[in-house]
């Protein structure tokens, strides 16, 4: 089905994608505030239902998930295009919340996040589908700043508004909240879905078999590996080489040819994505227990460092949307790639030299500009470089090494963090904090030689 043509005067709110672009990035926005969410309200539902041993399940098992609905939707979208995988990804998010929502033991709890998982992976590949097929080329760097600011916003409102939710009512309600407002972003897509529904049979992409599924489950099931390996010890450590290693074997067949080494165009942008996704989110999930340790800091204090790179995030969306094609995207990625760098390093040498506070929140200003400027853009490269076919497939590929970058890395750096704790008899000292940072800065050096290696598209997508 090809795109709806636009007028230059047209943008992703003009009459024609209005509600398009409402319902998508309210389904974004729910995602990313469901997951914060989560993250703020765990340990009063871990004391809650008395499940404290399987807290760390409730976040690496959701992240295994939403692997596997990443390759499931983005097959099927391929094969079939994307309202019937979408509508599907939506029932099982919000089925899962209220599973959750409801639940009076933690195993009922974990079974309703693991199918949040499912359809926040679905939905975000199916997202980029209907892009593809509606919104036209010059539009898609302004509708992917949106969907990283709908990704953004949540760092500024949902963890307050999660935890007054969850003091002043009830946990229960963080999870029934977000499925009551995730049918209303699903009622604003709707009409999208029903203009593609009728077409959706033309597409010709390849048929998502087991064996791509079997991929999926070995990667998903050997990420959560690592990090139940990494919070249980000495005694389960001999399993993070075995599952590292399968990792990277069942990553191969999910990614384009090339990926893994870094082939110019689409791959090198897929692979590029992993890269910094890993050293962003490595070290984020680091900065407010470093703040606290070592400068102690009050929690609401320490945590306004994560909104100041949700702020420059937005900025750096906004800037490279604002500018299109003026900005190409190759020097978007670089730039975006050495800033990230530059931030992720600012927070390596404030632990290193015990700076101020304030360097650490420049450099994480700076850090999140570059993930505003570059996310968008591999986005939209992702796009440039496939087919009708293949998007669903590359797209699914980009949140993949997203969400395999990110977790791979926090997991080390979390084995990291202990080992150096017990070698320096000290469990949260200045030495364990480095350590992860130097892992993290080493994998945003990584990624700028990769950043060199994206091109744009070419006469031919990539498939």
């Amino acid at each position: 089905m090809s795109a709806p043509r636009s007028t230059p005067a047209e943008g992703i709110l003009s009459p024609s994608y209005r509600l398009t672009t409402v319902g998508a990035f309210m389904l974004v926005f729910l995602g990313a505030f469901e997951a914060l969410a989560v993250t703020t309200v765990m340990p009063i539902v871990s004391r809650d239902l008395d499940g404290e041993s399987l807290y760390a399940i409730a976040f690496s098992g959701t992240l295994a998930a939403s692997v596997v609905g990443m390759v499931v939707a983005g097959g099927w979208a391929d094969r079939r295009g994307p309202s019937r995988p979408l509508v599907t990804a939506i029932v099982v998010f919000v089925v899962g919340l209220l599973v959750s929502g409801f639940a009076t033991d933690m195993v009922v709890f974990i079974v309703g996040r693991l199918m949040q998982g499912l359809g926040t992976g679905a939905v975000s590949v199916c997202l980029y589908v209907v892009v593809a097929r509606l919104y036209p080329a010059a539009l898609h760097p302004p509708v992917f700043g949106a969907f990283a600011a709908a990704w953004v916003l949540p760092s500024l409102i949902g963890p307050p508004i999660a935890g007054l939710v969850a003091e002043e009512i009830s946990w229960h309600w963080v999870f029934l909240g977000v499925a009551v407002l995730s049918l209303a972003a699903a009622g604003a897509i709707l009409p999208a879905l029903r203009q593609l529904w009728g077409a959706d049979g033309a597409a010709s992409g390849p048929r998502m078999n087991a064996r791509g599924i079997a991929w999926a489950l070995l990667l998903a099931v050997s990420v959560l590996v690592i990090s139940l390996a990494g919070d249980a010890g000495g005694g389960l450590l001999w399993l993070v080489p075995v599952a590292a290693i399968a990792v990277v074997v069942a990553l191969r067949p999910l990614v384009p040819r090339g990926t893994l080494l870094g082939r110019r165009g689409l791959p090198a942008a897929v692979l590029l994505r992993g890269a910094v996704a890993a050293a962003f989110f490595g070290t984020e999930v680091y900065l407010p227990y470093f703040l606290t340790e070592l400068y102690d800091l009050k929690a609401w204090l320490a945590g306004l460092i994560l909104t100041v790179g949700a702020v420059s995030w937005a900025l750096g969306s906004a800037f490279q949307g604002r500018y299109g094609e003026q900005l190409t995207h190759e020097r978007a990625v670089r730039v975006g790639s050495v800033l990230i760098l530059l931030g992720v390093g600012m927070q390596l040498v404030t632990a290193l030299f015990l700076l101020s506070p304030v360097i650490a929140a420049i450099g994480w200003f700076i850090a999140g500009g570059g993930m505003g400027l570059l996310f968008p853009r591999i986005s939209t490269l992702v796009i440039a470089h496939s087919t009708d076919g293949t998007t669903g497939f590359n797209s699914a590929a980009a949140s993949i090494a997203d969400s395999t970058g990110a977790a791979t890395v926090i997991a080390f750096a979390g084995l990291l963090f202990t080992a150096v704790g017990v070698a320096t008899g000290t469990v949260a000292g200045p030495e364990s904090f480095v350590a992860t940072l130097i892992l993290t800065t080493v994998v945003a050096a990584l990624a700028v030689p990769i950043a060199y290696r994206v091109r744009s598209a070419l006469a031919t997508p990539d498939a």
